[in-house]
């Protein structure tokens, strides 16, 4: 069942969202050749608290994994799609790519968003496929308008991504969100458009492309958690925080990728 939210509702998400955002684009400025993916979890960790928020991923389970998630950020590192554990001994690399995702709760409604990250100079091929996802990403949300069907955001994000010559992951999906962190509906990242409910204003999706260089299933490392690309190829992941409004689309994470790319132009103004 779809829930609605009120326009209280929707204004305490966008608190939460903004909070979030904030918290990955710092761990984003933080990514740096040297640091180990569990200096990240532990900020985050730290952050989360400080927030008088809980964590929305340590200690979770679903159908598919059994195991408690061990750790409240997901920090996936190049063949990596989603559900990377963060550990002392995963050293980021230059030339690494890296995709944060993040949940939590907080009075009561949940946020959850992602940003996908180059470590120092990455290769011409990984900022392609970066651009590509946030393009995707970019599409998707301006799709996502009163009166639009759901499968018209899953359709223009695989005509991005496969336009572009790469695959979109479908063992994982975007969702609704609100008090729970997976709601109804699931949002795919393909299908013909057309299709599913109706876009209403008071829902609330997070819409999360997830690109790939090969067409062949995930395969879950031992951890039971770790998807990884079946060939080895590089993998990248963006997710936001949309309600839909009368208004048009309202991104309540405010576009990560954008405030990640202004503070750290003021970071390397700052440091001349």
């Amino acid at each position: 069942m779809i829930v609605l939210k009120t326009e209280k509702e929707i204004e305490l998400m966008a608190e939460n969202a903004e909070i979030l955002r904030d918290i990955l684009v710092e761990l984003a400025l933080k990514a740096v050749p040297g640091t180990t993916t569990a200096q990240l979890e532990r900020l985050a960790a730290r952050r989360i608290r400080e927030a008088g928020a809980r964590s929305a991923f340590k200690g979770y389970t679903d159908e598919l994994h059994r195991v408690p998630y061990p750790a409240v950020l997901c920090a996936s590192l190049n063949e990596e799609v989603v559900h990377g554990i963060p550990s002392d001994e995963r050293v980021l690399r230059e030339g690494d790519v890296l995709s944060l995702d993040l949940g939590f709760v907080r009075r009561g409604y949940y946020a959850d968003a992602a940003i996908t990250v180059g470590i120092g100079e990455v290769s011409a091929e990984a900022e392609r496929m970066m651009e590509v996802g946030r393009e995707a990403l970019r599409r998707a949300i301006e799709s996502a308008t009163m009166g639009r069907r759901l499968s018209d955001l899953s359709h223009v994000i695989n005509l991005t991504v496969r336009e572009a010559g790469y695959f979109v992951v479908k063992e994982y999906t975007g969702h609704g969100i609100g008090r729970e962190l997976h709601e109804d509906p699931r949002v795919l990242n393909f299908g013909p458009p057309g299709r599913g409910p109706v876009l209403r204003a008071g829902m609330v999706l997070c819409i999360e492309p997830m690109v790939k260089g090969d067409d062949l299933p995930l395969r879950t490392k031992e951890d039971g958690w770790t998807a990884v690309t079946r060939t080895g190829s590089l993998s990248v992941h963006y997710e936001e925080m949309v309600a839909i409004t009368p208004e048009g689309p309202r991104v309540l994470t405010g576009w990560i990728w954008e405030e990640f790319c202004r503070r750290k132009t003021l970071s390397a103004c700052a440091a001349k």
